[in-house]
């Protein structure tokens, strides 16, 4: 019986046996505090969480009831942990306190990552306080292929040359420089997924030039906005977050040239102008459209619509021009029944290059 029993253990893998990168992957799954407590397992253990190529870090990992003060402490101790213990390459690094007030140590962290040969950059920051400045050691993290900021200011680098690896860019509420961020987009010659949310009033035109982005989210102020030389643009969503008076009128007519690719639309709160204003309106009618077709568009979405006619207009033009056009999805701002009618009523009548819309 116990010769049996030795042989049936023999048979069994134990946890601390797997390979290296079987056992990365199950830390990696683990909460970054659970991972540093591995080490106390053995002495196998002791010291595998210091190669972890993932690294995670949000408001998360502290207890509920703990203060700000706390929590900011506890992240210093976490940071200089890592600065201290961790050994090779970082390809991927996260890091989420969005509700402290303040994230120090910040600046030795870029460094060090920008020397591990980093991938993968998240950093969502403290919303209270200042916009917390990226140093100079950001510009040098070449590997980069993912960029994630939220929260932070980015100053111009005379020698910086772009992320030339760059395929996925998010910066939520970042300030910089128009002219930088231009940079930063046309230089990254691999980009496929762009989100902008820009906070603010701006009168300076940000010109997107990536010719091979394939997804766009902006959210901001549209009359900022030039697309230029898009031509695999698949996705594209506009939400129009700022209004201000006496800057002229967005003509959305510009952003329809360099849409030959287009599959899926999503517009929000987009078309900003008075019954009234002519020029607009003319800048919207589907006669002004002869030469262009949306060849490849299958989905649109139009939200916080109010029936307005530079609205139905819209509306009128991707119905004409869409012979591919799947489905339109359509929500009101308001509610009123006759505001819905008036809407469906003249989706009806209007002629359909598609017989699947």
């Amino acid at each position: 019986m116990r010769h049996k029993c030795r042989k049936q253990c023999s048979h069994r893998t134990l946890l601390c046996d797997l390979p290296r990168n079987v056992l990365d992957e199950i830390l990696m799954c683990l909460p970054f505090r659970d991972v540093v407590r591995t080490s106390i397992l053995s002495k196998k253990w002791r010291n595998l969480w210091h190669g972890l190529p993932v690294l995670t870090l949000s408001h998360t990992l502290w207890k509920p009831e703990e203060d700000l003060a706390d929590l900011t402490s506890n992240l210093v101790k976490i940071i200089n942990h890592i600065l201290i213990f961790h050994t090779g390459p970082v390809t991927k690094f996260t890091l989420c306190v969005p509700y402290l007030d303040t994230c120090p140590n910040i600046d030795n962290l870029i460094r060090f990552l920008s020397r591990n040969d980093i991938q993968h950059l998240v950093l969502r920051l403290p919303i209270r306080g200042s916009l917390y400045k990226m140093p100079l050691s950001f510009f040098t993290c070449f590997e980069l292929r993912h960029l994630t900021l939220q929260n932070c200011s980015i100053l111009a680098e005379p020698s910086f040359k772009g992320f030339d690896r760059l395929i996925s860019l998010e910066l939520c509420d970042v300030a910089i420089s128009s002219k930088l961020l231009e940079r930063l987009i046309s230089r990254s010659l691999l980009l496929e997924q762009l989100v902008l949310q820009i906070s603010g009033v701006s009168s300076n035109v940000i010109e997107i030039s990536a010719p091979n982005l394939r997804s766009f989210d902006y959210t901001g102020n549209i009359r900022s906005l030039c697309l230029k030389n898009i031509p695999r643009l698949a996705k594209l969503s506009l939400s129009h977050r700022e209004y201000y008076v006496g800057a002229g009128k967005c003509n959305i007519a510009k952003f329809f040239e360099f849409f030959s690719a287009l599959k899926h639309l999503h517009l929000n709160d987009m078309v900003e102008c008075d019954d009234n204003d002519i020029p607009a309106l003319e800048s919207l009618e589907v006669e002004r459209f002869s030469d262009v077709t949306f060849n490849h568009l299958r989905e649109v979405k139009l939200m916080q619509t109010n029936g307005t006619i530079p609205e139905i207009q819209l509306m009128k033009l991707l119905l004409a021009k869409s012979p591919e056009l799947m489905k339109i999805i359509i929500e009101p701002c308001v509610i009123e029944e006759s505001a819905t009618v008036k809407i469906l009523t003249g989706l009806i009548q209007f002629q359909r290059a598609s017989t699947k819309a």
